[in-house]
């Protein structure tokens, strides 16, 4: 007989609870941060181009320092690059918080939201080393059989934090940006201390010494040769790219739905809420049979979602159609980092997981930059309808051009 499907397998290994505790609370952090400032630079310069740059500042500096930041996270102890890049954070967020404070508003007068965007570009760099390390160092943390256990849990916590962090940082706008940072820099120093609980591991060996550069070219070969790898992560980068609506939210809930800032945490946690259900739902029933067919479904109809969001007038149904986007949107996540663990050597998972993060992590900022300059030439709903359309194009692309991906099944990896 086969063995009975155990949802809460990876729970039971105590160390990746404090891991999991640690992604809820920095992802809270991270989340609360994104609307606090978009909401603000958006105040100050009531411009949806504006909204549009914060993503850009964020994504050429993570972009360039993933070169490098996957080549240390497979050199380099994991743990201690995660507390060092999280203190930075810490510091980066406490400058925010210190800009926040009315007394200090001629920063504004002198020099408009450069300070800010400054400081943006500089959580970018610290999330290229995150985004290398943080994947790599959970993969030492579960055994192999469960990776796909575990990526379903890490993608719940961090949609539960993803609902979370806006609809907080809603309500801390409305009493003050002060009160919303300070909030923001208590969980991301709690996020520190749950990840200072886990106990070193030991860097897998290296099969031979490679320079920097040799490195960093070993890994972006491995990626570009693996259909089933480059497949997944170009389906998701031209999604997020095209469908990331996300980032207009600050205008759309304005200009559109008639909200405030309390309404649009709703929205902001809104795709987060449809993903923590459909997480669930994944935990007890893995779409690892026919991952491929699964995979192609559920990013069409996150832009198909998308598509009907952009035609909303009202904010219930805005909701709705987020909420779909973002349900949809994780059945694709588990089926990617799955595939990643499973295909990945555990001595290239910094490399890895640091072209996934130029593929994946920098596409909700490059998106939102697209979003922007579109917003800005069409107008705000043709800039999402017309990021839902090409985003369901790209899955006709993809499914032609990757045969391999489309017929994947994970059970049998």
């Amino acid at each position: 007989m086969s063995k009975k499907h155990d949802p809460f397998a990876a729970l039971r290994v105590k160390e990746f609870n404090f891991y999991l505790l640690f992604r809820f609370f920095l992802t809270l952090g991270i989340q609360m941060q994104s609307v606090i400032v978009g909401w603000q630079i958006y105040a100050l310069t009531d411009d949806v181009l504006f909204l549009g740059m914060i993503g850009l500042a964020e994504a050429i500096p993570f972009i360039l320092i993933s070169f490098l930041s996957g080549h240390i996270a497979d050199t380099f102890n994991r743990k201690r690059i995660v507390v060092f890049c999280t203190f930075l954070f810490i510091i980066l967020t406490g400058f925010l918080l210190w800009l926040s404070d009315q007394s200090n508003a001629k920063v504004f007068l002198e020099y408009g939201t450069y300070p800010v965007f400054m400081t943006i570009a500089g959580v970018g760099v610290i999330r290229g080393f995150l985004s290398a390390a943080i994947p790599s160092f959970m993969a030492q943390i579960v055994p192999r059989e469960l990776y796909a256990n575990a990526a379903t849990w890490n993608s719940t916590v961090w949609h539960v934090a993803s609902i979370l962090g806006p609809s907080l940082a809603g309500f801390m706008i409305a009493a003050s940006y002060t009160s919303a940072y300070t909030m923001d820099l208590s969980f991301i120093l709690i996020a520190l201390l749950s990840f200072m609980l886990i106990k070193n591991k030991p860097m897998p060996a290296k099969e031979k010494m490679e320079s920097l550069f040799e490195s960093i070219a070993a890994g972006i070969r491995f990626v570009f040769k693996d259909q089933l790898i480059l497949g997944a992560l170009s389906l998701d980068l031209f999604a997020v790219l095209f469908g990331g609506a996300v980032a207009l939210l600050p205008a759309f809930a304005d200009e559109v739905l008639h909200a405030g800032a309390i309404e649009l945490g709703f929205l902001r946690a809104a795709p987060a809420l449809g993903a923590v259900i459909m997480a669930l739902l994944i935990a007890y029933k893995p779409p690892t049979h026919n991952a491929g067919r699964n995979l192609f479904l559920s990013v069409g109809a996150f832009g198909v979602s998308t598509i009907l969001f952009g035609l909303s007038t009202n904010f219930f149904w805005a909701f709705f159609f987020l909420f779909l986007t973002g349900a949809f949107d994780n059945v694709s996540v588990v089926i990617r980092h799955t595939i990643l663990q499973l295909s990945t050597p555990n001595n290239m998972r910094g490399r890895v997981s640091a072209v996934n993060g130029i593929f994946i992590g920098s596409s909700n900022e490059i998106g939102a930059f697209e979003s922007g300059v579109t917003a800005r030439a069409f107008g705000l709903k043709p800039a999402i309808i017309i990021g839902g359309i090409l985003t369901v194009l790209v899955v006709i692309a993809t499914a032609r051009m990757a045969p391999k991906l489309r017929k994947l099944n994970i059970d049998k990896l």
